[in-house]
């Protein structure tokens, strides 16, 4: 086929017939013009059939394949030069490509160095120095695994921008910088394109039942473990959001877009979105600049003929959305959202959608987007550098000059809320002198202290900030996100000039090693556990058979020649007794103290100065967890992940995921512990609820979340009142209902809680302790004394939107419950203590229970 006419005669030309013509792929027209603004294709540049094997739209194309595509652009075209910035959990490269034209790429670390002053330097640049700046255009495609015509749209994009001949994209190339990104989580792009290319016949069928249409648990969506990395760009927990912001940073764009796919049965939607949902640190001229780029993706998509929407169902408030992102750090996002194929074809209420269909509008606003960049370039990199010049006056109108993080409490913790704020460009300095805020006294070298008036305002108040009050009632994630809270550390608000706060400024992160007070012990060490990786070092002491021992009592005793007490908790290691040597055993905790970041202390005497001695009843021999985590269909995959990757890659712990569906006959004895996260566990049978029943009452330990708490007091796994909620909608039009019924719901929003510190599933906490929660189930404890670990306090709400109705049904209601259950424990946590990856003050909650749930 001649190039000059490929890109319509594959993608665009024979999708003419719109969405109702399910032949219309069968017919390529060769005989109309090529893109808008391209004269023709070069012949020199590999059409990406060639490297395929196939036409676009023809299959969904495997990562690796993509990958091979751009490397091949790369080494051929001048104008495009291929990266990559960083590997996947599964090892799975992530690529991107630069494309620009040969002049630029010869002064490459200019432009880019240049586009950085725009925000380190935003006032000494001139109206002149922007005439003559090319502007940065993110695009990038595949966040989600499934939501496939994004990739293959990338694809054409590359082709398009290395092949097209013409005046207009030539001048596109000489004022942009374009970083093409055409697989942000090429993992669960691979368990998609797997799926629906292996249930695929030669001749594809349109029927939704068909099983090239339903992926089975856990879906192409979310990452290696089921995350999804569309909420990951604030929190930044996962390498492919690592290696993201890396680039992102490294070039700061003006432009930023995310490209995406929903229901089979919808349209197309780009933003504004809900005009009442902006995230109130987004400033009103990017908003203003995002509704003028929309400009050019109305127009495109309307002299197409495709049907769209704009200013409903999707928002910019959280944060750690791509779209939502770039707006509070100086550029403007943009959300693209294309009815999904799923399959290569597909019914829906609009007629039938074939996979080429949905390329195609995914190419047509990629086009628009570049047109748009290119119509608005001064428009764009005046909107960053005004950003960045009204940072430190923004800071000053907020009021709240710096905010002061307490580090004693958990400095791992702690070091990892630095390392967030690090890669978001945020400078952090030492406090140089004690200083008390609020009645809290922070002591010199043990906090952290971050200015507000530097280049990040907006971002360090939207990651920080406590909020109650919103302009809406109703958001499309979750409401609140407060990093301190959601680490559970000390912190204040200062309302002062913090220059006399100020020490060194803290450049590298790193996790701090701990040590070995008194050194080498010839009776027993005591391992504290304060520290967010004590539970991976008691794992690593026990799979080297090592006896560890928890203390159920406070206790002081001499260490080193000073008294120091000692929590509950706190792990002891008797030097003798032990399955390997005293040598063996202080080398491994040196190791350990290294590598898991905590403190160990040398004992020379069981005798205590005060509490129990180290051979006390009080002190409970701990067993090593064998842990299994029920999953598939009926349960979530979000947070079957979340328990699977703090167990597997923080905790170091081998973990079973045991199919909810074989629980009847599963051989539940291998293990000691069994976790349930939410779902709703349609596929659980009464034989299977029976085994697990069992398994409890023969000594196994079960520990439940959310909606499978509920599902343990309605199985009458554990005795536990469950309180439903009143129905409080009354007297609402039709066509308000749906804004009543979201307004109702707790959305995400974080609440306090009481914690009973003598028990084991609370050691090492304060008795205070926020509580993330995005669900409306309300528990009542039924009876028995000590029971209660955790419940919410008479006035709970700390940050997020709640409605008074259902703040009323929270009070004092429990969060967490451990009872005992024949010679088994349940520990039933009303909430997710492990969301999004990123709740650090409340995964060690967790922890105790899978450590410490056979000891109470």
């Amino acid at each position: 086929m001649n190039r000059l006419f490929y890109l319509f005669a594959v993608v665009l030309l024979f999708n003419i017939g719109a969405v109702n013509n399910a032949d219309a792929q069968s017919v390529p027209m060769v005989n109309d013009p090529p893109a808008q603004g391209v004269t023709g294709y070069s012949d020199v540049i590999p059409i990406p059939d060639e490297v395929l094997g196939y036409l676009i739209g023809e299959k969904h194309t495997r990562p690796h394949l993509i990958v091979e595509y751009f490397q091949r652009i790369a080494g051929i075209s001048d104008r495009v030069e291929y990266g990559e910035h960083g590997r996947s959990y599964d090892g799975r490269k992530l690529v991107h490509s630069i494309i620009t034209s040969p002049h630029n790429h010869n002064r490459i670390d200019d432009i880019k160095e240049f586009n950085k002053k725009l925000s380190t330097d935003p006032g000494s640049m001139t109206e002149a120095d922007l005439e003559d700046m090319p502007a940065v255009v993110w695009m990038g495609y595949g966040v989600h695994g499934n939501e496939a015509s994004s990739f293959e749209a990338a694809m054409l994009l590359l082709y398009h921008l290395a092949a097209g001949e013409g005046e207009h994209i030539e001048n596109i190339l000489n004022d942009l910088v374009i970083l093409l990104i055409p697989s942000l989580n090429p993992d669960g792009h691979a368990r998609h394109g797997n799926w629906v290319n292996a249930n695929r016949g030669s001749v594809p069928t349109t029927d939704p039942q068909h099983r090239e249409h339903n992926e089975p648990w856990p879906g192409g969506r979310t990452n290696y473990y089921w995350f999804d990395l569309n909420r990951d760009w604030f929190p930044v927990q996962h390498p492919e959001s690592i290696g993201r912001i890396q680039l992102y940073n490294e070039w700061r764009p003006q432009l930023v877009t995310d490209y995406h796919e929903f229901g089979s049965n919808s349209t197309y939607f780009f933003q504004p979105g809900v005009p009442s949902r902006y995230n109130p640190h987004i400033p009103g001229n990017s908003i203003d600049l995002l509704k003028e780029v929309g400009e050019y993706h109305a127009t495109a998509l309307d002299e197409r003929g495709a049907l769209y929407y704009t200013r409903e169902t999707f928002d910019d408030f959280y944060i750690g959305k791509g779209s939502t992102y770039p707006l509070v750090s100086g550029a403007i996002g943009i959300l693209f959202e294309q009815a999904s194929s799923r399959a290569l074809k597909r019914e829906t209420r609009f007629g039938t959608l074939t996979f080429d269909f949905t390329i195609l509008n995914q190419f047509t606003t990629s086009l628009s987007t570049l047109d748009a960049c290119y119509s608005l370039r001064e428009e764009l990199l005046q909107n960053q550098r005004e950003f960045y010049i009204e940072a430190n006056e923004y800071a000053r109108q907020k009021g709240v000059r710096a905010y002061i993080i307490d580090k004693s409490s958990d400095r791992t913790v702690t070091q990892e809320l630095f390392r967030i704020m690090n890669s978001h460009r945020v400078s952090m300095y030492d406090l140089d002198n004690d200083v008390t805020v609020d009645g809290t006294t922070f002591q010199a070298n043990q906090a952290i202290v971050i200015p507000t008036e530097q280049p990040e305002a907006r971002f360090i108040f939207a990651a920080f900030e406590q909020r109650t009050e919103f302009t809406d009632s109703v958001f499309y994630d979750i409401s609140t996100w407060s990093l301190p809270l959601a680490f559970n550390l000390p912190y204040a608000e200062y309302r002062q000039d913090p220059a006399n706060l100020l020490g060194s400024r803290l450049e590298e992160f790193a996790y701090e090693s701990g040590g070995i007070n008194g050194g080498r012990a010839s009776y027993a060490y005591v391992l504290e556990w304060n520290r967010y990786y004590a539970p991976r070092a008691l794992h690593r002491l026990h799979s080297n058979e090592v006896t560890t021992i928890a203390a159920m009592r406070p206790f002081t005793t001499m260490v080193n020649g000073e008294e120091r007490e000692f929590s509950r908790g706190s792990i002891v290691i008797p030097v003798r007794q032990q399955e390997i040597d005293e040598n063996e055993l202080y080398d491994l905790l040196q190791d350990i103290v290294t590598n898991d970041h905590v403190t160990v202390h040398s004992l020379e005497s069981s005798r205590t100065l005060d509490g129990p001695d180290l051979g006390s009843p009080a002190m409970r021999v701990l067993t090593k967890p064998e842990v299994a985590i029920i999953s598939g269909s009926g349960t979530s995959s979000y947070e079957v992940g979340e328990a699977w990757h703090l167990l597997n890659e923080r905790m170091n712990m081998p973990v079973t995921l045991l199919n909810v569906d074989a629980i009847d006959d599963a051989d539940l004895d291998r293990y000691t512990t069994l976790v349930m996260v939410h779902g709703n566990y349609n596929t659980l049978s009464d034989p299977g609820a029976e085994n697990i029943l069992e398994w409890v009452r023969r000594g196994g330990v079960l520990i439940t979340t959310k909606n499978a708490t509920r599902l343990a007091a309605e199985r009458e796994l554990i005795d536990l009142e469950i309180i439903e909620s009143e129905n409080t909608i009354e007297d609402v039009r039709y066509e308000d209902m749906w804004i009543a019924r979201g307004a109702d719901r707790i959305g995400g929003a974080i609440f306090e809680a009481h914690l009973d510190t003598s028990h084991p599933i609370a050691y090492g906490y304060e008795e205070r302790v926020p509580l993330f929660r995005n669900h409306m189930n309300f528990y009542s404890a039924t009876n028995g004394a000590g029971q209660t670990v955790a419940e919410y306090t008479d006035s709970p709400l700390m940050s997020g939107y709640i409605s008074d109705d259902r703040l009323e049904e929270l009070r004092n209601t429990v969060a967490i419950i451990a009872q005992r259950s024949g010679s088994g424990r349940v520990v039933a946590f009303a909430d997710n203590p492990n969301f999004r990856a990123f709740w650090f003050g409340t995964n060690r909650l967790f922890l105790n229970a899978i450590f410490f749930g056979s000891i109470f």
